[in-house]
């Protein structure tokens, strides 16, 4: 069984992320716990709380099937210090938020060195970065998103994740999303069986799956190894429809959130169940 739905919309409050995704025939979804392009919004009101945790028995999603995305501002691989202990405290206030919604599992990007510190630098604050994150809350599993590699980003190698990992102390904690766009925008090839086979492979040697938390389904609009992260519908981009029956068909990534981040809301629903009948064949 996976959890497959797009990434929703919060819009009108939280409490309607499992409406929105029942519309579409989800099994699962993405969504924010606030405004993704701000650094501060108001705390969520306790019938917003007690309305989304309604909705989501009403419509039969666990808090498993759900991958929160952080904010974009979010950097906590930042060199400088002021700016680096801003982004922690905004990633410490969102998974409180995802607490108190009863969320489990928030999906974040890495970092970014910015050109002023070396990866191995960066890698290390961010790790630290996370420790701190995990010493003052509880309950929630930090998700570290395979990144395209576009600019100065981390996370674009299976080795920076796994270099983060072992830099993390409470391991029960953390996890990975692999995101089918940005892997194949970083050089690995997975548009068929046989480069799909060799970089889960890889992904086991460095990573391991026991750390798979999610997957971001998208196809890409750019090549191979472009280092650009432009996502497609599913089998309109170079990636193409193979990977994702494949995917669904891989008993390794049962029980987690797979989440379309595709760029045409009104084929969602169409994604959806062209996903649920690969998953059953």
């Amino acid at each position: 069984m996976k959890y497959i739905g797009p990434h929703v919309s919060i819009t009108g409050g939280v409490h309607n992320a499992p409406v929105n995704a029942h519309a579409l025939g989800a099994t699962g979804f993405g969504m924010f716990v606030k405004n993704q392009r701000q650094w501060e919004a108001k705390p969520l009101e306790p019938a917003v709380i007690d309305a989304f945790r309604k909705n989501m028995e009403v419509y039969g999603y666990e808090p498993k099937s759900v991958l929160v995305h952080d904010g974009y501002l979010i950097n906590i691989g930042n060199s400088d210090d002021d700016k680096r202990a801003k982004s922690v405290n905004a990633l410490i206030d969102e998974v409180q938020r995802c607490s108190a919604l009863g969320l489990t599992q928030l999906n974040i990007h890495p970092g970014s060195h910015l050109n002023e510190v070396s990866e191995g630098k960066c890698m290390a604050m961010i790790a630290e970065s996370i420790n701190t994150v995990l010493d003052k809350t509880a309950g929630v599993t930090i998700v570290l998103e395979t990144t395209a590699g576009q600019g100065s980003n981390i996370g674009w190698r299976f080795e920076n994740l796994a270099e983060i990992i072992d830099k993390v102390e409470d391991k029960n904690r953390i996890g990975v999303c692999i995101d089918t766009c940005h892997v194949f925008a970083a050089g690995y090839d997975i548009r068929d069986v046989n480069g799909y086979v060799f970089t889960m492979m890889e992904f086991d040697r460095i990573i391991g799956f026991k750390y798979i938390r999610g997957l971001h389904l998208n196809d890409s609009k750019n090549p191979l190894g472009s280092r650009v992260d432009r996502h497609e519908s599913i089998g309109d981009g170079y990636l193409g429809p193979e990977v994702f029956r494949l995917l669904m068909e891989d008993e390794r990534f049962n029980g987690i959130p797979c989440v379309l981040e595709t760029i045409n809301e009104d084929i969602w629903q169409a994604e959806v169940e062209m996903l649920k009948r690969w998953m059953r064949l």
